[in-house]
């Protein structure tokens, strides 16, 4: 979208920040202030490439949903995904927890007792922190 469209658009909602350079139709609706039925209304633009694509007021719900919360969904996304990987890096039976003193206390005591088989299912023990979690893969070489 050109800077002049975005910004009348943006002044029309009462927004403080204004562009100053061409933004695509998405990054504005991810906005608080936007929303996209507002947008088709205001602006030929984006109005031609959303009925091109449908006039269904549930997919334009959708679109509108996934620009505001991508970023959201994205990190979340990152987050399952590094779970995952944690889930196939093992634990040895015999890891002896004691001889790590960057772990607190409270982790040494909790993996000894519950000895994890591998990192995900560390990190989902109650007083086993990220930074415990860093630790661990710090010394297995992770």
């Amino acid at each position: 979208m050109e800077t002049e469209e975005s910004n009348a658009y943006l002044s029309s909602r009462k927004s403080s920040e204004e562009v100053n350079q061409k933004l695509r139709a998405f990054s504005l609706i991810s906005r608080p202030e936007t929303d996209l039925t507002s947008m088709i209304d205001s602006i030929e633009s984006v109005r031609d490439a959303v009925h091109a694509i449908s006039t269904e007021a549930e997919i334009i719900e959708q679109v509108e949903i996934r620009a505001k919360y991508s970023g959201y969904i994205r990190k979340e996304q990152d987050t399952a995904d590094k779970l995952l990987r944690f889930e196939g890096i093992r634990l040895k039976d015999d890891f002896d927890y004691h001889k790590l003193q960057s772990l607190s206390a409270e982790a040494r005591q909790k993996l000894t007792k519950i000895r994890p088989q591998s990192i995900g299912q560390a990190s989902r023990i109650s007083g086993v922190s990220p930074s415990d979690i860093s630790v661990l893969l710090v010394h297995l070489g992770k």
